[in-house]
Protein backbone atom coordinates (compact mmCIF):
# COMPACT_ATOMS: atom_id res chain seq x y z
CA UNK A 1 0.00 0.00 0.00
CA UNK A 2 1.24 3.48 -0.79
CA UNK A 3 -0.19 7.00 -0.93
CA UNK A 4 0.53 9.18 -3.95
CA UNK A 5 -1.19 10.58 -7.01
CA UNK A 6 1.11 9.24 -9.75
CA UNK A 7 0.34 5.68 -10.80
CA UNK A 8 2.81 3.22 -9.32
CA UNK A 9 3.41 0.14 -11.42
CA UNK A 10 1.07 -2.60 -10.27
CA UNK A 11 3.98 -5.05 -10.34
CA UNK A 12 5.85 -2.96 -7.77
CA UNK A 13 3.12 -3.22 -5.12
CA UNK A 14 2.94 -6.03 -2.58
CA UNK A 15 0.18 -8.60 -2.45
CA UNK A 16 -2.05 -8.41 0.62
CA UNK A 17 -4.11 -11.45 1.57
CA UNK A 18 -7.82 -10.82 1.05
CA UNK A 19 -8.62 -12.88 4.13
CA UNK A 20 -5.79 -12.91 6.67
CA UNK A 21 -4.68 -15.81 8.87
CA UNK A 22 -7.23 -14.89 11.58
CA UNK A 23 -10.13 -14.69 9.10
CA UNK A 24 -10.40 -10.92 8.74
CA UNK A 25 -10.43 -8.63 5.71
CA UNK A 26 -7.54 -6.14 5.41
CA UNK A 27 -8.68 -3.58 7.98
CA UNK A 28 -5.80 -1.22 7.19
CA UNK A 29 -7.87 -0.10 4.19
CA UNK A 30 -10.90 0.96 6.24
CA UNK A 31 -11.78 4.54 5.32
CA UNK A 32 -8.91 4.70 2.80
CA UNK A 33 -9.39 6.29 -0.63
CA UNK A 34 -7.61 4.69 -3.54
CA UNK A 35 -7.31 2.16 -6.31
CA UNK A 36 -7.21 -1.58 -5.74
CA UNK A 37 -6.50 -4.62 -7.88
CA UNK A 38 -8.06 -7.98 -6.99
CA UNK A 39 -6.34 -11.25 -7.84
CA UNK A 40 -7.50 -14.86 -7.77
CA UNK A 41 -5.76 -17.70 -5.95
CA UNK A 42 -3.14 -18.01 -8.73
CA UNK A 43 -2.47 -14.24 -8.46
CA UNK A 44 -4.05 -13.54 -11.84
CA UNK A 45 -5.62 -10.08 -12.02
CA UNK A 46 -9.44 -10.24 -11.95
CA UNK A 47 -10.65 -6.70 -11.31
CA UNK A 48 -9.39 -3.14 -10.86
CA UNK A 49 -11.52 -0.54 -9.10
CA UNK A 50 -11.35 2.55 -6.94
CA UNK A 51 -13.24 3.66 -3.89
CA UNK A 52 -13.70 6.22 -1.12
CA UNK A 53 -13.58 3.31 1.34
CA UNK A 54 -11.47 0.46 -0.03
CA UNK A 55 -12.34 -1.88 2.86
CA UNK A 56 -16.10 -1.68 2.20
CA UNK A 57 -15.57 -2.14 -1.53
CA UNK A 58 -13.39 -5.20 -0.94
CA UNK A 59 -16.09 -6.66 1.31
CA UNK A 60 -18.74 -6.12 -1.41
CA UNK A 61 -16.54 -7.74 -4.06
CA UNK A 62 -15.87 -10.73 -1.81
CA UNK A 63 -19.57 -11.61 -1.49
CA UNK A 64 -20.14 -11.06 -5.21
CA UNK A 65 -17.10 -13.03 -6.37
CA UNK A 66 -15.96 -15.20 -3.42
CA UNK A 67 -13.93 -17.58 -5.56
CA UNK A 68 -11.97 -14.80 -7.30
CA UNK A 69 -10.86 -12.69 -4.31
CA UNK A 70 -7.65 -14.03 -2.77
CA UNK A 71 -5.12 -11.20 -3.08
CA UNK A 72 -5.26 -7.44 -3.38
CA UNK A 73 -2.82 -4.66 -4.23
CA UNK A 74 -3.64 -1.09 -3.24
CA UNK A 75 -2.48 2.46 -3.97
CA UNK A 76 -4.13 5.01 -1.71
CA UNK A 77 -4.52 8.72 -2.40
CA UNK A 78 -5.07 11.61 0.00
CA UNK A 79 -8.21 13.07 -1.56
CA UNK A 80 -10.94 11.63 -3.80
CA UNK A 81 -10.01 12.98 -7.23
CA UNK A 82 -11.78 10.94 -9.93
CA UNK A 83 -9.24 11.87 -12.61
CA UNK A 84 -6.31 10.67 -10.49
CA UNK A 85 -8.13 7.46 -9.55
CA UNK A 86 -9.12 6.75 -13.18
CA UNK A 87 -5.53 7.38 -14.35
CA UNK A 88 -4.14 4.86 -11.85
CA UNK A 89 -6.84 2.32 -12.71
CA UNK A 90 -6.25 2.66 -16.46
CA UNK A 91 -2.47 2.46 -16.03
CA UNK A 92 -2.83 -0.82 -14.13
CA UNK A 93 -5.20 -2.30 -16.72
CA UNK A 94 -2.79 -1.31 -19.51
CA UNK A 95 0.18 -2.71 -17.57
CA UNK A 96 -1.67 -5.99 -17.22
CA UNK A 97 -2.69 -5.96 -20.90
CA UNK A 98 -6.17 -7.23 -20.07
CA UNK A 99 -8.95 -5.68 -22.10
CA UNK A 100 -11.53 -7.98 -20.45
CA UNK A 101 -11.11 -6.11 -17.14
CA UNK A 102 -12.71 -3.06 -18.71
CA UNK A 103 -15.71 -4.78 -20.31
CA UNK A 104 -19.20 -4.11 -19.02
CA UNK A 105 -20.05 -7.83 -18.70
CA UNK A 106 -17.13 -8.50 -16.40
CA UNK A 107 -17.76 -5.29 -14.46
CA UNK A 108 -21.41 -6.01 -13.61
CA UNK A 109 -20.48 -9.24 -11.81
CA UNK A 110 -18.18 -7.24 -9.54
CA UNK A 111 -20.23 -4.06 -9.04
CA UNK A 112 -23.95 -4.84 -9.30
CA UNK A 113 -25.97 -6.50 -6.54
CA UNK A 114 -26.33 -10.27 -6.95
CA UNK A 115 -29.53 -11.13 -8.81
CA UNK A 116 -30.57 -14.38 -7.14
CA UNK A 117 -33.38 -14.86 -9.67
CA UNK A 118 -30.86 -15.90 -12.32
CA UNK A 119 -29.62 -18.55 -9.86
CA UNK A 120 -33.04 -20.19 -9.40
CA UNK A 121 -33.19 -23.96 -9.43
CA UNK A 122 -35.43 -25.66 -11.99
CA UNK A 123 -38.04 -26.27 -9.26
CA UNK A 124 -37.92 -22.62 -8.13
CA UNK A 125 -38.36 -21.41 -11.72
CA UNK A 126 -41.33 -23.70 -12.24
CA UNK A 127 -42.98 -22.52 -9.01
CA UNK A 128 -42.28 -18.88 -9.90
CA UNK A 129 -43.84 -19.21 -13.36
CA UNK A 130 -46.91 -20.94 -11.91
CA UNK A 131 -47.50 -18.11 -9.41
CA UNK A 132 -48.71 -15.49 -11.85
CA UNK A 133 -51.72 -14.46 -9.77
CA UNK A 134 -50.63 -14.20 -6.14
CA UNK A 135 -47.99 -11.47 -5.72
CA UNK A 136 -47.50 -12.15 -2.00
CA UNK A 137 -46.69 -15.82 -2.58
CA UNK A 138 -44.43 -14.83 -5.45
CA UNK A 139 -42.57 -12.32 -3.22
CA UNK A 140 -42.08 -15.01 -0.55
CA UNK A 141 -40.63 -17.37 -3.16
CA UNK A 142 -38.24 -14.66 -4.40
CA UNK A 143 -37.18 -13.92 -0.83
CA UNK A 144 -36.55 -17.61 -0.16
CA UNK A 145 -34.44 -17.89 -3.31
CA UNK A 146 -32.38 -14.90 -2.13
CA UNK A 147 -31.98 -16.51 1.30
CA UNK A 148 -30.81 -19.77 -0.28
CA UNK A 149 -28.23 -17.97 -2.43
CA UNK A 150 -27.14 -15.94 0.60
CA UNK A 151 -26.62 -19.14 2.61
CA UNK A 152 -24.53 -20.61 -0.23
CA UNK A 153 -22.32 -17.51 -0.36
CA UNK A 154 -21.88 -17.46 3.42
CA UNK A 155 -20.93 -21.15 3.38
CA UNK A 156 -18.24 -20.51 0.75
CA UNK A 157 -16.88 -17.62 2.85
CA UNK A 158 -16.95 -19.76 5.99
CA UNK A 159 -15.01 -22.46 4.14
CA UNK A 160 -12.49 -19.79 3.14
CA UNK A 161 -12.07 -18.99 6.86
CA UNK A 162 -13.78 -15.58 6.93
CA UNK A 163 -14.67 -14.42 10.44
CA UNK A 164 -15.71 -10.85 9.53
CA UNK A 165 -19.41 -10.05 9.90
CA UNK A 166 -21.33 -10.18 6.61
CA UNK A 167 -24.82 -8.73 6.63
CA UNK A 168 -27.03 -8.46 3.58
CA UNK A 169 -29.69 -5.78 3.11
CA UNK A 170 -32.97 -7.54 4.05
CA UNK A 171 -35.19 -5.16 2.03
CA UNK A 172 -33.47 -6.04 -1.26
CA UNK A 173 -34.16 -9.76 -0.77
CA UNK A 174 -37.83 -9.10 -1.59
CA UNK A 175 -36.63 -8.12 -5.07
CA UNK A 176 -34.33 -11.14 -5.30
CA UNK A 177 -31.22 -8.98 -4.91
CA UNK A 178 -28.32 -9.46 -2.51
CA UNK A 179 -26.15 -6.56 -1.48
CA UNK A 180 -24.40 -5.73 1.75
CA UNK A 181 -26.09 -3.44 4.23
Amino acid sequence: MTTQTNPLPLGSLEYVAYIDDVGELPEQFQGQIGVYAIFNQEKILQFVGYSRNIYLSLKQHLVRQPNECYWVKVQTVESPNRTVLENIKNAWICENGSVSLATAKNKENWIDPINSLVLMTHEEKTNYQNLLIDDLVKMKLVKNVARRVEAEILEVLKTRGLKSQIRFNPKLKEEGLLDLK
